[in-house]
């Protein structure tokens, strides 16, 4: 077939999408006797219209989808819609739209402009978290976990969003904020449906390190919200009253340092020891400190400040009284709401210490070096291990050989013992919204007086969102929305037959993201989640990848759901994905995120009809590596285009004159150097790919391309070959970036199957050189012949192949070597005589 001269990238692009989709190239299971690979990319919430940095996100996985298929696996690539959640609620009471409807409208818009950018997608696979084909099994996991102990209702506080009316995970509080609409975020009490992850918590801490191929931060991140702490817990009695006060602490062997302890304002016994001239200045500070979201307690800058409740506790070993305070660095829900301070040994204690005089006691002296004076000359706390003082029967023990014992000698008097604490919480994920899954329970005054709940029978899944008229009773007007309609929550309660009540807050949208992954291994399967025989071959995911802001919620969770999986014998594995790759940021041309919020969204449509898929695709690969955040320029989208513009004109200049050249060699002069190149490029390219470098890959093509044209115009046989096989290869290596430009430069060249069909080629590792130096050969100071060898080439290697020329043997022959002179990268000399 004959090519155009010019580059129309809009009228070949469709036609290859349409190929690909009728000959079911990206159908996974197509090659079953092959290895797997499982790649997948964060699936989106379609709440509008795609910008570039979904584009980025999906490429990366593109990239490694189509490569892994050139090198003969058989690839699962799915995709699929996050497309319940407050988002769509939150559109719908703004514009008066259904949430159901506008999530189908959204789901057509982003899918077509997905399609138009080529992505390798077996959409047969395709799902729709907001389908009761998929929430039925939400439903059936939290029935199945409920039985097992690892659902449980509690009454707790909460992240009560002021702007969503709804509660949000403690990972989606951003400063006091809500991530999503960035309102106050208040501490509520009310009851909630949680997942007992903790129950996890070591497992999915020493899994990390089995995590080989996960960012450190992600895993940084998760060890450090997982927060395990070894310590031990401590009793301390209420002076005059039948009360004690449990603390956690890492440090019992500075126990005898304690001058006083601290409760969380509103910790259960602050009422009842709190005096009656102090109950005052108590209940202000506690409804003060009420109205203060954690992160303002909690955060660094934040001053520490507190008040006496004028009440003791008695010291487990001395039983000397120790003054209690409130203070607003104590939370209830984190540890047990109470600490026992040692200002001489903790930075936080002895501030506060100083700010309201209370005594500074040492009792660890360091090892080696200078010994402490006493507390009043201290200028702050010295932290560090040594050697117990004034600790009573501990005195002279080392500080890790005091806490062993102490701990044991707390357990033995009934006072305390080690123990292990976590900083992690259980996961509560019910919410008071409409657009989610409903909660499988039901309320029934005979049978369930305590409202624990009644679990539906698994036959009467799905329990179904209701149809409603949204706008009478969404999100944000009061209570749950579904409370208010009658026709979902007034039912008969499975066990008696009598009226019942349904829960009306719906779940967590992340309880969706935690296995739709499972899910694309068997989507219409109807007996379970997903079929276990088929996750035998497909689990774990290989390769993953989605943004880093996901590393204590979405990636935690799934983690532990996961686990969840194995246990209900669907998943054979432990973890849910191999290697884990998180993006950067697609920053505007202002410099800010890219995205609605900002009005600095770039649409991929227009850069697909100005420049072509191909382009839009190439530039944000080769803009920077995928982990790092870059800036939109328009000036490098058009040099980018001018690229593939090249790539064209290389093929098209050619096709006639070298597209149907047969010949077998040898190549020698302008042949060799085209050949050089396109193998050198076969090989970059390759393990560019291979260590995550796409943009090092893209260079590496742009620089072959450079090198082609720099040959100039085949003239012989040879040439004419050479530059055929150069663009043959060519459109091979370019397919992971911009596959239709490729497909179309590979038929014009004679291919009659698609690029990604075809083997990733291999490199001649004779060709691929990287540096390739002559050397002159010299007998007695005269030339006598040139060699070509590597440029790292040993003196012994030089000689071998000098030794090797015809024109030097004769010169030799006969001759005694009196020396051999050896001038790296220019010459060798046989002195001979």
């Amino acid at each position: 077939m004959a090519m155009n001269e010019r580059y129309e990238p809009q009228s070949i692009e469709g036609k290859w999408q349409t190929r690909w989709d009728q000959e079911g190239i990206f159908r996974a299971g197509r090659r079953p006797d092959a290895p797997k690979k499982y790649v997948l990319e964060m699936l989106p919430y379609p709440s509008g219209q795609m910008h570039m940095g979904h584009v980025r996100n999906y490429l990366i996985g593109d990239v490694y989808a189509r490569y892994y298929l050139m090198r003969g696996f058989d690839v699962l690539h799915p995709m699929g819609w996050d497309a319940f959640g407050l988002p769509a609620e939150n559109a719908a009471i703004k514009d008066g739209v259904h949430p159901a409807i506008r999530t189908r409208e959204n789901i057509e818009s982003f899918k077509a402009e997905i399609k138009t950018l080529g992505y390798s997608y077996d959409w047969s696979r395709e799902v729709n978290t907001s389908a009761p084909e998929f929430y039925r099994w939400n439903q059936w996991f939290f029935l199945q976990m409920l039985e097992r102990g690892l659902v449980y209702r509690r009454f707790s506080k909460v992240n009560w969003c002021t702007g969503c009316h709804t509660v949000i995970a403690n990972e989606q509080v951003k400063d006091g904020r809500c991530e999503r609409c960035s309102s106050e975020v208040l501490d509520k009490e009310m009851p909630e449906w949680a997942f007992r992850i903790t129950k996890y918590s070591q497992d999915l801490l020493d899994a990390l390190d089995t995590l080989k191929e996960w960012p450190d931060s992600i895993t940084a991140r998760q060890r450090n919200w997982i927060g395990r702490s070894d310590g031990a817990e401590v009793d301390f009695r209420v002076q005059g009253h039948d009360a004690s006060l449990r603390v956690f602490t890492t440090r019992v062997d500075t126990l005898f340092g304690c001058t006083y302890v601290v409760l969380a304002p509103d910790h259960k016994l602050v009422a009842q020891v709190t005096t009656p001239e102090q109950r005052a200045n108590v209940e202000a500070f506690a409804k003060r400190m009420a109205a203060q979201n954690k992160t303002e307690q909690l955060g660094e800058d934040t001053e520490k400040e507190g008040v006496f409740t004028g009440a003791h506790a008695l010291h487990p070993f001395t039983g000397q009284p120790v003054p209690i305070w409130i203070a607003n660095f104590v939370v209830s829900d984190y540890g047990t709401g109470a600490v026992m301070s040692v200002p001489a040994h903790d930075e936080r204690d002895f501030a506060f210490a100083r700010k309201y005089s209370l005594p500074v006691r040492v009792v660890i002296q360091p090892a080696t070096g200078d010994k402490l004076g006493a507390g009043e000359t201290l200028t702050g706390a010295v932290t560090a291990d040594g050697v117990l003082v004034d600790s009573g029967d501990f005195t002279g023990l080392p500080s890790a050989e005091a806490r062993v014992k102490m701990a044991a000698t707390l357990e033995s008097q009934g006072k305390g013992k080690a123990t292990v604490t976590y900083r992690q919480r259980d996961w509560g994920f019910s919410r008071q919204r409409y657009w989610g899954t409903p909660i499988p329970i039901v309320y029934c005054e005979k049978c369930d007086p305590e409202r624990k709940g009644i679990p539906v029978p698994l036959d009467q899944l799905p329990v179904r969102l209701p149809d409603i008229d949204t706008q009478e009773v969404l999100t944000g007007r009061g209570e749950p929305p579904l409370a208010k309609v009658a026709s979902f929550v007034n039912t008969e309660c499975p066990k008696c037959g009598g009226p019942a009540r349904r829960e009306a807050e719906t779940m967590d949208t992340f309880v969706d993201s935690c296995w739709y992954f499972a899910r694309y291994l068997s989507p219409h399967y109807d007996a379970a989640p997903f079929d276990p025989e088929v996750a035998k071959h497909w689990l774990p995911v290989d390769v993953y990848v989605g943004g880093p802001e996901h590393g204590t919620m979405h990636l935690l969770y799934f983690r532990f759901w996961t686990r969840v999986m194995k246990l209900l014998g669907l998943s054979p594995v432990d973890e849910p994905v191999t290697r884990l790759i998180t993006q950067g940021i697609v920053n505007g041309a202002d410099g800010r995120k890219m995205g609605k919020r900002y009005g600095n969204g770039v649409a991929p449509s227009t850069i697909v009809q100005k420049y072509g898929a191909d382009t839009a695709r190439t530039y944000v690969l080769f803009a920077g590596p995928p982990e790092r955040d870059f800036d939109w320029s328009p000036d490098q989208v058009e040099g980018v285009s001018r690229f593939l513009k090249r790539v064209w004109a290389l093929g098209a200049t050619h096709h006639a004159s070298v597209a149907d050249v047969t010949y077998d060699g040898p190549y020698e002069g302008k042949a060799l150097e085209t050949r050089r190149a396109a193998h050198k490029c076969i090989k970059r390219v390759g393990e560019a790919i291979e260590r995550l470098s796409f943009n090092t890959g893209v260079a590496g093509i742009m620089e072959c391309v450079n090198a082609l044209y720099a040959v100039g115009t085949p003239e012989t046989q040879a040439e004419k070959a050479a530059m055929a096989e150069a663009v043959r290869l060519l459109a091979r290596i370019l397919t992971p970036f911009a596959p239709h430009i490729a497909d179309e430069l590979a038929e014009a060249y004679g291919a009659k199957a698609v690029t990604v069909s075809e083997a990733w080629p291999e490199f001649d590792p004779a060709l691929v050189v990287d540096d390739v130096i002559p050397y002159a050969v010299q007998v007695n100071g005269k030339l006598r012949a040139e060699v070509r060898v590597a440029a790292d080439a040993s003196e012994a290697d030089v000689r071998a192949a000098a030794e090797a020329e015809e024109k030097v043997k004769s010169a030799l022959e006969g001759k005694t070597l009196r020396k051999f002179v050896f001038v790296p990268k220019r010459l060798v000399n046989f002195v001979v005589g």
